[in-house]
């Protein structure tokens, strides 16, 4: 069997040289031509995902799906396959790179989805493609299997009680499905690999309960989390602020009351590591000043307290020490998925509230305290007020589509139609959210 239209291809669609060094000629085009996306006109599906998360509940990947918009009959798999592809390719894999650093993405696939060109738009080293046993066993696809697993793309045996015996099999085996978390599956497992051969990563794909994530991370088993999970519980005595927490939060008081600078100034410069995070933050890629700012003085003459403002939130919610990191994350994309799906629907200068409106939505689960009393030490307007403790307001339905598209409801088709905006340009804004909550989050970890 031959496999020379899936040779992968450098810039401006060169292919790349082999091992020995000699070029071959791709006989079908992987990428998009110049101008184009390989994402499909009139896109009629949402993105939906789930959270890869190790034992200290750090997102190391995301396992993504396709849900189609008011469909109707048996979903065509192929095409909805060809729909994501096309989508992530776009928006998570730009000409730069990978967009989400050493994160994995983990999509289930069908025998006929190896076959796709479009999988060869993805980098192989992040991806992990999921498959049921007989799938994984099929003599036809044999081959296959192993071409892909050189590339570098990973394999996730799906809904299997122990590993296959054949040896060829396991050597493409890199992840396997041990559902709930069962001890005796991830036993089974373990025993069943091979001295020889690399470990295999278990993860646990329906999780009951946090007690159930805690017995994963206890054997370092790693654990995918929906949007429809309830949040973790946290650690931490009730309505109590941290130290950090209380200063970000009279910061924000005091760019509430058009406070002068140097006073604002000299109370952040009694926490020189919030000062530090802070100025961080401000010089990210994810703000483009164009010129580094040193100070705080600085940052209000090139931005202004609004966006000042928005910054502080932002810290306010990764203040609590002892919250999920992925729930930090979650914030901070939420925070700009609903910023984003407002651009151009709302005066730009509505931008830092409707950012506010999203990370505040989850705020109280970060910090541990009630959202009442949250909004009794910070003083937010009366609409964005509305938007978080009832749901109402120009800024609620923007909230309510993102929170949809979270939990992979149907709901989304129907609340992006009530705002005349497309499938595509939530999926955009979803996408292009994760992309910057990322960056963010690498911000604040230093990397």
């Amino acid at each position: 069997m031959r496999f020379d239209f899936f040779r992968r291809q450098g810039p401006a669609g060169e292919p790349l040289p082999t091992e020995r060094g000699e070029r071959t000629e791709p006989v079908m085009e992987t990428r998009a031509p110049a101008g184009e996306t390989l994402e499909p006109r009139g896109a009629s599906g949402f993105v939906t995902y789930a959270l890869q998360l190790d034992a200290q509940k750090r997102v190391r990947g995301y396992r993504m799906a396709w849900r189609e918009a008011g469909a109707h009959g048996a979903p065509d798999a192929s095409a909805q396959f060809r729909e994501l592809l096309s989508c992530v390719s776009k928006h998570l894999n730009s000409s730069k790179g990978w967009r989400l650093g050493r994160l994995v993405l983990f999509l289930d696939v069908t025998v006929d989805a190896l076959f796709q060109s479009e999988l060869q738009a993805l980098p192989p080293e992040n991806v992990v493609l999921c498959m049921g046993l007989d799938d994984l066993m099929d003599a036809d696809t044999r081959s296959m299997l192993l071409f892909l697993r050189e590339q570098g793309f990973g394999f996730m045996l799906c809904n299997a009680q122990a590993l296959p015996q054949d040896p060829a099999l396991l050597e493409v085996i890199t992840h396997f499905d041990v559902g709930s978390g069962s001890r005796d599956l991830i036993a089974s497992v373990r025993d069943g690999r091979r001295p020889e051969q690399p470990p295999v990563q278990m993860i646990a794909t329906r999780m009951d309960s946090w007690e159930g994530f805690d017995a994963c991370a206890a054997r370092y088993v790693d654990v995918f989390v929906d949007g429809g999970h309830a949040p973790p519980p946290v650690e931490q005595g009730v309505d109590i602020l941290q130290p950090e927490s209380m200063l970000i939060v009279r910061l924000m008081q005091m760019i509430q009351r058009n406070e002068d600078v140097r006073s604002i100034e000299s109370a952040l410069k009694r926490d020189a590591a919030l000062t530090y995070r802070l100025l961080r933050h401000i010089n990210s890629p994810a703000i483009g000043a164009g010129v580094e700012i040193t100070s705080l003085r600085h940052a209000v003459a090139m931005l202004g307290y609004s966006p000042l403002f928005r910054w502080l939130s932002l810290l306010l919610a990764t203040s609590n020490k002892a919250s999920s990191p992925f729930m930090m994350k979650k914030a901070i994309m939420r925070g700009r998925f609903v910023e984003l799906m407002g651009h151009g629907m709302l005066p730009s200068s509505e931008a830092d509230n409707l950012f506010v409106v999203g990370m505040f939505s989850l705020v109280d689960q970060l910090l541990g305290i009630s959202m009442q009393e949250v909004l009794a030490k910070v003083q937010l307007a009366e609409s964005v007020q509305q938007a978080i403790l009832h749901r109402q307001g120009v800024y609620a339905p923007f909230l309510a589509l993102v929170e949809a598209c979270e939990t992979g409801t149907d709901q989304a088709a129907r609340l992006a139609e009530a705002l005349f905006v497309s499938a595509e340009q939530v999926n955009a804004a979803h996408l292009s959210a994760m992309v910057w909550s990322h960056e963010v989050s690498a911000v604040d970890a230093g990397d």
